[in-house]
């Protein structure tokens, strides 16, 4: 499977001053969304075909719920403040709000701006639900 489980990032550099962290490195992008939910909210239950999405924890929990292919299992992950999840070209995904959240979304490939629906497909059966 392709699918990468959320995982936590760690600072990069550290001093009295604070951490700096990569969030992703060496990646090209064409978009970075912040995204808020309130708590019991359910984004996403679609698919990209072309563009690969990473979903960034920023602030409050997450269920970061994904399936690879039409038939496959589907996997559900426990999201925290400064975690990262990518979901390749393919991979249904969605994020349910546990708590009242915030998150980016940095994407690469056609879906961002005025194309954004152009990539997007939505399940006709939902993988996560309140």
């Amino acid at each position: 499977s392709s699918e990468m489980r959320p995982r936590r990032l760690l600072p990069a550099f550290r001093d009295r001053r604070g951490d700096i962290t990569d969030i992703l490195d060496g990646v090209a992008l064409n978009s970075v969304t912040i995204i808020s939910s309130k708590k019991g909210v359910v984004r996403g239950n679609h698919v990209h075909r072309r563009t690969i999405q990473y979903t960034y924890l920023l602030s409050g929990r997450v269920r970061y719920v994904c399936r690879t292919g039409e038939r496959g299992r589907v996997r559900s992950y426990l999201m925290r403040p400064g975690e990262l999840a990518a979901s390749p070209p393919g991979e249904a995904h969605a994020v349910v709000a546990l708590a009242d959240s915030s998150f980016m979304v940095l994407s690469r490939g056609p879906r961002h701006g005025r194309s954004y629906e152009d990539d997007t497909f939505r399940l006709a059966v939902p993988i996560a639900a309140p």
